[in-house]
C-alpha cells in the first residue's frame, strides 16, 4: 500500500550530526516546512547518554547498523566490523565525542582543488557558529552555539606520563588541537555536558522539537528519490511496513553520511553504470564517482603492559571496582564512567618529509582485543595511531535495489606502498615514545604486536595483523568539478536539479582527525547555501553566518 505523498519544502534524509543540524537551520524560517527522516529510533537508549557506554552501543544493534567490510587483502583476509550510527543523532550517539576541526590546510587543499568557498578562513566562522565551547568566545572558538565543547572530567598518571614521554620525544604539549594546527600531545576536548554525551539530537533537535514547521520521522528505511523532468522531487521510502512518498517543493537533501548517500543515489539510478545494470536498475544519470574515493583512517592498536600503574582494567576487573565508578558517576558525573574511549591525543610527524603531523594517537588507559570483547586482566594501556591522509582509496557500492541489504564495503586498507610505509614509521616513533624518561617506573612491555617485529617487512606485517577501523569513513560522493566528483561546491548533485549532498561523503579527502565535527561544519555551509536567496544581501559571509 502506497500512501499519497505529503508535501514539504525541504526533505533531509538521515538524521545524523549533519542532518540534525540542517533540520534545526531550515526551520528557524517558520514559512519552510521542514521533514527529516530517520532509518534508525529515538535516541532514548540509556547507554547512549553514559559516556562509557559506546563499548555497549558499538556492536548493538539497537544503536549500530554492525555492517562489516569485505575480506581485506591488505589486512590478511580480515573483514573489519564498520561501525555507524543506528538512531537520532547518528555516529554522534556511538562515538568517542572528541572535539576536532582538523588542520587548516585541509581545507586549503579542498578549496585548491577546485572548490571555492571551503578554505579554513571560509569554514573557520562556520564551526565557531555552531560550537558552545567552555572557554568563552575568542578569535578560534565560539560560546553562542548548540554543539557543547568541554574538557574531560578525569586525569589519570599514566596518560600524564605519556604526554611527558611524548615531549621528551619531540612531541610539544598543546592544550588546544583545534587551532589549525593539531601538532602536539594533549587531553581530547569533548562533547559532553556536565559528564553526559552531547550528541547532535540533544543540541539541534532536542530544542526546537515544538516547531511546528519541523517533523522528525523515525524508523523510515529510504528506498531512493525520485526524479521528474530531471530534477529531484520525491523521496521514496517505508515506514512500519508501508511505503510512502514525501514530495520536496525546494530541495531534497542527503545527509545519510558516508555509507548511506551512495546507496540511495545509487538505487536511484544515479551513479556508475557497471554498478546499477548487473543489479537491474535504469541508469537515468550516469555519475561513475559514487560510491568511489573512500577514504578511512586506519588505526594500530599496539598495547603495552604495566607496572606500578593503575588502570581501568583493575578498576573494572571487580564488582566493588564497578560498584565504586557507578557511584562517583552518580555523585558528580565523573569519573571513569564519564570517560570518553580516549582521553589523551597527540598529532606528529611520521618522518621529517612530512609537512605537517600526519598521525594521530588515542592514548587509553585500558586494552582489550577488539571492541566488545572485555577488559584485560593485566593493567595495560593502548596507545592506538593512525595515518591520517590514507592514500589507499575504497568503495562501497549497493549489493541489491533492496535498501535492507548491507551495503559491499571494500575500503582497500594498506593497497598503497605509501599506507604501508607510514604504518612502519608510526609503530617506530610508538616505540621511541614508550621508551622514553618518563615512561621508565611503569617498565611498559610491548604486548601488541610484539617487540620481536623489528625490521620494515616484519612491521607491515604487524600493521596487517593488528590495523582496524577507527570508524572515520568519508569521500564516497566526492565535491569536485571532474569526471569522477559528484557535487560541486555548492553541494548540489551534478546534472540533478533540487538534490544536494551534505554529510562526510562530500569530503575531497579526509580531514586530519576525527570526523564528526567537520561533518557539522558541512552541513552548517549547507544551510548557507540553500538559504542564501532569502538571505543574502550586500553584507559580508561572516554576516550571511550570523544570519543562518
Amino acid at each position: 500500500m502506497t500512501i499519497a505523498p505529503a508535501q514539504y519544502d525541504y526533505v533531509v534524509v538521515g538524521a545524523g550530526p549533519a542532518g540534525c543540524l540542517l533540520a534545526n537551520r531550515l526551520s528557524a524560517n517558520p514559512a519552510h516546512r521542514v521533514l527529516l527522516l530517520e532509518a534508525g529510533g529515538r535516541d532514548n537508549y540509556p547507554w547512549i547518554h553514559i559516556p562509557v557506554g559506546y563499548l555497549f552501543c558499538i556492536g548493538n544493534p539497537r544503536t549500530d547498523w554492525c555492517f562489516k567490510t569485505e575480506a581485506q587483502e591488505g589486512l590478511q583476509g580480515r573483514a573489519l566490523s564498520y561501525p555507524r550510527g543506528k538512531v537520532l543523532g547518528g555516529c554522534s550517539s556511538i562515538n568517542g565525542m572528541i572535539y576536532m576541526r582538523g588542520q587548516a590546510n585541509d581545507y586549503d587543499g579542498w578549496a585548491a582543488a577546485g572548490n571555492p568557498g571551503w578554505a579554513w578562513n571560509d569554514v573557520l566562522p562556520l564551526f565557531k557558529h555552531s560550537e558552545n565551547h567552555f572557554a568563552g568566545a575568542s578569535p578560534l572558538h565560539g560560546d553562542q552555539g548548540e554543539w557543547r565543547v568541554e574538557q574531560q572530567r578525569l586525569h589519570w598518571p599514566i596518560l600524564d606520563a605519556f604526554r611527558e614521554a611524548a615531549k621528551q620525544s619531540g612531541i610539544a604539549s598543546i592544550d588546544d588541537f583545534n587551532q589549525g594546527d593539531n601538532e602536539g600531545c594533549g587531553y581530547f576536548q569533548v562533547n559532553q555536558k556536565a559528564g553526559v554525551r552531547w550528541n547532535a539530537a540533544k543540541a539541534f533537535l532536542k530544542p526546537i522539537r515544538q516547531r511546528p514547521n519541523l517533523t522528525v520521522l523515525t524508523e523510515v528505511e529510504v528506498d531512493r528519490v525520485l526524479l521528474e523532468n530531471g530534477r529531484a522531487s520525491t523521496v521514496l521510502g517505508r515506514q512500519h511496513g508501508q511505503q510512502i512518498r514525501w514530495q520536496a517543493r525546494q530541495e531534497i537533501i542527503l545527509c545519510a553520511g558516508a555509507v548511506g548517500s551512495p546507496g540511495i543515489l545509487q538505487r536511484s539510478g544515479i551513479g556508475p553504470a557497471r554498478v546499477l545494470k548487473p543489479l537491474g536498475i535504469d541508469v537515468l544519470h550516469e555519475l561513475p564517482g559514487v560510491g568511489g574515493n573512500l577514504q578511512d583512517h586506519l588505526q594500530l592498536r599496539l598495547i603495552y603492559t604495566l607496572e606500578n600503574a593503575r588502570t581501568l582494567n583493575q578498576v573494572a576487573s571487580s564488582v566493588w571496582g564497578k560498584m565504586g565508578m557507578g557511584l562517583q558517576y552518580l555523585y558528580d558525573r565523573s569519573g571513569p564512567l564519564s570517560m570518553a574511549p580516549s582521553q589523551l591525543g597527540a598529532f606528529a610527524r611520521s618522518g621529517p618529509e612530512q609537512i605537517s603531523a600526519n598521525l594521530e594517537y588515542h592514548v587509553q588507559p585500558l586494552s582489550l582485543e577488539r571492541f566488545g570483547e572485555p577488559l584485560h586482566a593485566f593493567p595495560a594501556f593502548t596507545a592506538s595511531v593512525c595515518d591520517l591522509r590514507p592514500q589507499s582509496r575504497g568503495r562501497i557500492d549497493i549489493r541489491s535495489t533492496d535498501p535492507s541489504t548491507a551495503p559491499l564495503i571494500q575500503p582497500n586498507y594498506l593497497s598503497h606502498p605509501e599506507d604501508l610505509r607510514v604504518a612502519a614509521d608510526a609503530i617506530r616513533l610508538t616505540r621511541r615514545i614508550v621508551s622514553a624518561q618518563a615512561l621508565r617506573p611503569f617498565n611498559p612491555v610491548e604486548y601488541l604486536p610484539g617487540e620481536a617485529m623489528q625490521s620494515e617487512e616484519q612491521l607491515q606485517e604487524a600493521a596487517a595483523r593488528i590495523g582496524t577501523t577507527i570508524f572515520h569513513p568519508v569521500g564516497t560522493c566526492r565535491m569536485g568539478n571532474d569526471r569522477d566528483a559528484v557535487v560541486d561546491a555548492q553541494l548540489r548533485v551534478h546534472g540533478i536539479p533540487g538534490l544536494r549532498i551534505a554529510d562526510a561523503s562530500i569530503m575531497p579527502r579526509i580531514t586530519s582527525g576525527n570526523t564528526c565535527s567537520p561533518t557539522l561544519m558541512i552541513a552548517e555551509k549547507a544551510a548557507q547555501l540553500i538559504l542564501s536567496p532569502q538571505t543574502r544581501s550586500p553584507n559580508s559571509e561572516k554576516q550571511l553566518v550570523t544570519a543562518i
